[in-house]
Parts: C-alpha cells; sequence; structure tokens
C-alpha cells in the first residue's frame, strides 16, 4: 500500500469543513499553488508544503472559510442593482460585503473566527500595512473594511494595521460615523446593507449615491404630459422668463447634451479597446460568447476534473517514473538543449538592441569623431544602449495524454515540454504545462448516469474529463520537474476531447496578466472518444474542436499553434506543422517559438538588420 501524504488528511479536512459551511455538499475544492479563486462551485485554496507550518496552515483554512462563507451568505442577484460598476467604490464595496458574510461566521463560530483573524493579519502583513508612516501609504480600501469589520464584530484590527487605521479613522468617522453605526442591524439583511455602503461609499465621495426605483405602477403617458402642463403652467404664473434668458438656458442645455454625448462616446470607445485587449472575457466580441448556441454540450460535468500532476501520486513515485524518462531519453536531451540554446540566443537578443544617439554622457560614439576633425569646437558625442520594449510573455504547452500517445511520442513530449520549460523561463518568458486526457475509458461515471437517467437521446460528451496541470506558470521548473515523470505512469493515458482541452487552456491564459500570449498544442490525432460519438453525431467532437479554433484563431489576443505528430493538423490549425516522428518533435516545438519570436521582433523592427522584412510561412509540413 502507497504511503500517504502528510498533507493529505489535512486537505481532506478542509475540505469537508469548507462544504459543511457553504452547505453544499457537491462543492468541488482543489488545492493549488496558483491564486486562491471561488469561481461558481469550484473553490481554488493555496497549496500546503508538505510539513504544513503553522502559517500555512492557517492561511489554507482562513481561505476556505472565506470561500464558504460567501457562499452561504451571498446572493449576487440581490444586490446586483446596488453595486457600484469598476474604480475603487466597487473594490471598497465587494471588500465590505466580504466583510459582512465573514462577520457572520466570525460570531457564530470561534474557530472560524481565529481563521478569518490569522489571514486577516497575513493579508495586511503582504500588503505592507505594519509599514505605514503616512496616511496616504495606507489603502482606503484596507483600511476602510477593517473599520467596518470592527464596526460588525467589534474586534479591533490586528496590531500591525492599527497604525494604518487609525491615521484613516479620523477622516472617515467624521465623514460616515453614523452610517457605520447602522452596519451591524443590517447585517443579515444583503440589500439593506447594500443600500448603507452605497451610503457611505457616496459620503466618502466615491460613488454616486444609491436612489431606490419608485414602486407601484408605472406611469402612463397621459399623466406624464398633465403633470408637465401643470408644471408649466405653474412655472409660468410664477415668473416669465425673459428671451435672453431662455436662450442662455437653451445653449447651456445643448453643450451640457453634446458634452455627456461625447463623453458617452468615450467610454464606449475606452470599453471597446478594453474588450480587444481581453481585459474584460465575458464581452460578446471575445471567444465563445455564443457558445451557447452550438450543439455541442456535456451531459454532466459533475465528475470532470481539474488535478495538479503531484495529486494524482505521491511523491515517490513521481521520482521513479522522473528518473525512468531521463534514462529512456538521456541520447536524444543533448540535441533538445542545443535546440533550445538557439531560442534562447534570439530571446535574448531581444533584451537590448537599440541606441541612443547625440547623448551628453554615455558611452563615446566613434562613429561621430569625424565632426571633431572638422570642426575642433563640436562637442563630442555619446550613445547610451537602450533596453528594449521587451513584452512580457507566457506559453502554455498543452499536451495530448490520450492513449494513442503512449511509448514514445509522449517521452519525447515530456522531456522536450522539460527543456524549453526551462529555457524560456530563463528568457524571463513563463511557461505553463498542461495535459488533457479522460478520467475512464468507455464513459465512466458520465455514462453511468446516462444510462441510469433512461439513455436520454443526443446526450452530448459522454467521458469524464481529466486536466492536468503539470506546471503553473508561476511555479518555477524546478519544483515541478519530476511531475513530467507522471505521464509514463501505466493507465494516465486514455481519451482525448480536444475542443474542451483548448477552452480549459485559453481561458486560464486569458486571465494571465502577460501582454502577450502563447497556446501551443501538441497531439498525435483528431479528438476521439468512443463513448460520446457512440452516441452522437460520428463528427460531433471534429466538429467542435474546428469551431474552438476558429473562435480562438479570429478573435482571442491568444497566438494559437499547433504540432501533429503523424497526424495532419494543417486541416484545423491556421499555423502548424506536422512531423512524423517522435523524435523530430524537439526541432519542430524550437522552430515554431522561434518564428512567433522573431515575428514579434521583425514588426517592432521592420527596417532593421534586412534579414527579416517578411512572415515566414504559417504552415509547414516536415
Amino acid at each position: 500500500m502507497k504511503p500517504e501524504n502528510p498533507t493529505d488528511p489535512f486537505k481532506r479536512a478542509v475540505a469537508s469543513a469548507v462544504r459543511s459551511i457553504a452547505g453544499d455538499a457537491e462543492l468541488e475544492v482543489t488545492f493549488s499553488p496558483e491564486q486562491p479563486m471561488l469561481r461558481g462551485k469550484k473553490v481554488r485554496l493555496p497549496l500546503p508544503s508538505r510539513s504544513l507550518p503553522r502559517d500555512e496552515v492557517a492561511a489554507v483554512r482562513g481561505a476556505g472559510d472565506a470561500y464558504a462563507l460567501k457562499l452561504a451568505y451571498h446572493e449576487h442577484s440581490i444586490d446586483k442593482d446596488i453595486r457600484p460598476q469598476g474604480g475603487d467604490a466597487a473594490a471598497i464595496y465587494e471588500a465590505a460585503e466580504q466583510a459582512r458574510v465573514e462577520a457572520i461566521g466570525a460570531l457564530a463560530m470561534p474557530g472560524v473566527k481565529n481563521n478569518l483573524a490569522a489571514i486577516l493579519t497575513m493579508r495586511c502583513k503582504a500588503h505592507g500595512l505594519q509599514d505605514v508612516k503616512e496616511q496616504i501609504q495606507a489603502p482606503l480600501l484596507d483600511v476602510l473594511s477593517m473599520i467596518m469589520r470592527e464596526r460588525l464584530t467589534g474586534e479591533p484590527p490586528p496590531d500591525i494595521a492599527k497604525r494604518a487605521v487609525d491615521l484613516w479613522r479620523p477622516f472617515v468617522e467624521a465623514k460616515v460615523g453614523v452610517d457605520l453605526d447602522k452596519l451591524k442591524d443590517t447585517m443579515r439583511d444583503q440589500r439593506s446593507y447594500g443600500k448603507l455602503t452605497r451610503a457611505i461609499l457616496s459620503g466618502l465621495e466615491l460613488a454616486d449615491e444609491y436612489v431606490d426605483e419608485p414602486e407601484g405602477e408605472e406611469e402612463t403617458p397621459e399623466d406624464s404630459e398633465q403633470q408637465t402642463e401643470n408644471e408649466d403652467q405653474t412655472e409660468g404664473e410664477d415668473s416669465e422668463p425673459s428671451e435672453m434668458e431662455t436662450s442662455e438656458k437653451e445653449a447651456s442645455e445643448a453643450g451640457e447634451d453634446s458634452t455627456a454625448e461625447i463623453e458617452a462616446n468615450d467610454a464606449d470607445s475606452n470599453e471597446a479597446d478594453e474588450t480587444r485587449e481581453g481585459k474584460r472575457p465575458m464581452r460578446p466580441d471575445l471567444p465563445f460568447s455564443d457558445a451557447d448556441r452550438w450543439d455541442y454540450k456535456p451531459f454532466t460535468q459533475s465528475f470532470d476534473e481539474v488535478i495538479n500532476a503531484e495529486d494524482l501520486c505521491d511523491a515517490e513515485e513521481l521520482t521513479r517514473l522522473r528518473n525512468f524518462l531521463d534514462q529512456q531519453l538521456a541520447p536524444v536531451q543533448g540535441l533538445v538543449a542545443r535546440l533550445a540554446n538557439k531560442l534562447q540566443r534570439l530571446l535574448m537578443a531581444q533584451q537590448n538592441r537599440t541606441w541612443d544617439f547625440d547623448l551628453e554622457e554615455g558611452i563615446l560614439d566613434t562613429a561621430r569623431l569625424s565632426r571633431i576633425v572638422i570642426d575642433p569646437m563640436h562637442p563630442l558625442s555619446f550613445k547610451m544602449e537602450r533596453e528594449m520594449d521587451f513584452r512580457d510573455t507566457v506559453v502554455t504547452l498543452l499536451l495530448d495524454n490520450s492513449g494513442s500517445m503512449r511509448g514514445r511520442p509522449i517521452m519525447v513530449a515530456a522531456m522536450c515540454a522539460d527543456i524549453l520549460a526551462r529555457t524560456l523561463e530563463r528568457c524571463a518568458v513563463k511557461v505553463e504545462v498542461l495535459g488533457f486526457t479522460t478520467r475512464a475509458w468507455k464513459g465512466g461515471q458520465s455514462r453511468e448516469r446516462w444510462l441510469a437517467e433512461s439513455k436520454p437521446a443526443h446526450p452530448g460528451r459522454l467521458n469524464d474529463l481529466r486536466h492536468i496541470v503539470y506546471k503553473a506558470a508561476d511555479v518555477p521548473g524546478r519544483r515541478t520537474r519530476k511531475n513530467l515523470g507522471l505521464m509514463m505512469r501505466e493507465g494516465l493515458l486514455k481519451e482525448n476531447i480536444d475542443g474542451e482541452a483548448l477552452i480549459w487552456a485559453h481561458g486560464r491564459l486569458i486571465a494571465r496578466p502577460e501582454s502577450r500570449r502563447i497556446l501551443m498544442v501538441i497531439s498525435d490525432g483528431a479528438p476521439v472518444d468512443d463513448s460520446t460519438l457512440s452516441v452522437n453525431a460520428g463528427n460531433y467532437l471534429d466538429k467542435h474542436l474546428r469551431q474552438v479554433i476558429a473562435e480562438i484563431e479570429t478573435k482571442s489576443p491568444v497566438e494559437l499553434v499547433a504540432i501533429g505528430i503523424g497526424h495532419d493538423v494543417t486541416r484545423y490549425y491556421k499555423r502548424a506543422v506536422t512531423i512524423l516522428d517522435a523524435e523530430q518533435l524537439g526541432g519542430a516545438m524550437t522552430d515554431q517559438l522561434i518564428d512567433l519570436f522573431a515575428d514579434g521582433l521583425s514588426r517592432r523592427t521592420p527596417a532593421r538588420r534586412g534579414a527579416r522584412t517578411g512572415r515566414r510561412p504559417r504552415t509547414r509540413a516536415a
């Protein structure tokens, strides 16, 4: 029997506590080194170390309790019309609402109270509140949420944040102290609490005051016209404005309307620009906005999973599998490393390649010394190498983990991903390595549920997805090197449903802050899942993959490239290459990345070094 990871009992206990507090037994709780988050019915918590240090235990428990309380006591639909839109006001409103749900839990459960206090202290330390000496150094977002928490629970701010809060307290109390005193009475009424929060934001001049819509029957046009006539008549009786006053008023109103229209147009233009940059992933001009109208659907997503590689087997087995992978690929590692060095030289060359001339200090510009010969009174000219605007970049390698990749192809794919990830990291390029397969052959639990429900027609995708994170973008490669050995594990590689894997990898990229995002897919065949294709059209998965690729290639800022091993992927992807032997994979991956980065360089400096003035073909054969 395999020894249990020391953190597994702790993870199980935390997950059970989160589900219990949230009141949802189906809640999916995962642990990851990535940013903690709550999305729908999925909670991602910090990944604790094997030694379970006290501060990490507190962080995991506190984050879990905070998310669980949000699920238990917050209803988005209740205050959606109260919540400010954008800016600091929206962030403070969300923090105030989080303070409300946490206060409910802290007052009811002492253990939760301690966990939340611990993570609040850690958050204050991370935000540097212990070093605050002036009011301007303390963010009002943090301070106001702690003042509201104090009003709700009676608990003072953490010691390390006390000075920051005291610097802001006189200003906040003078402006909205009366409203703050009313918070505790509305704590159990989300809508009333939201309105009071809006009043606090209005008092601090951070948001417009919320005005309730009048209740009752809508006013009819006749009533409105009658009321207008009565008001006009009353105003006419009181005073009759002169023609000049009337003209000035009309001109002023026209100017205000024009200004408002211009501002509205500018706002729409800015919003459209943000959309094209990928900052608003749910806007309709970004990928998958109309995916609900596609004829593709999963029968159920209850059994799908996104899991870290280290959670699929213990550390000892990962080490053994990685050693096996290294032994098998020792003869070709040198070749791939040399190819990776070629890519590294290109990337490093882009870091510093331009000069500023005619400066008063710097490096003496010998090319301009002829000026001194002609005119001895001419001042010396200096130059300085300027760091080029090298756009921060993230690359995702999405590896097909289907059964047809078993053997040499998956070995080479794992090794190439490892070497290229380390190479790109040396060049300040973030790298993420992902894999996709299914949890079972022939449908798994999804098919069992379909059978139990009397086999409804056209069920859609009928298998349990397994999406694996081998290396997250923010985790150094040295910490995840063993994970790639998991691909050698017997029984891991099963079916491949490419379309949903692409959507998953694309979604992770879109959420990244980097300016440039590259998604490289490595596969050896078309999407195949016997369970799904046996009860749907024969091109069901193939059609969905084509739709997904078209959306990314035409609407997304993500640059998509594919490599097919013995399979012609050029019929799916615009930018693709097909190789016949897995041994060619390292060269193909390197060449594709070199093309992408070199193209970016040639677009920025089209007149430099005449070696590259046009783009290379987007599709090449092996």
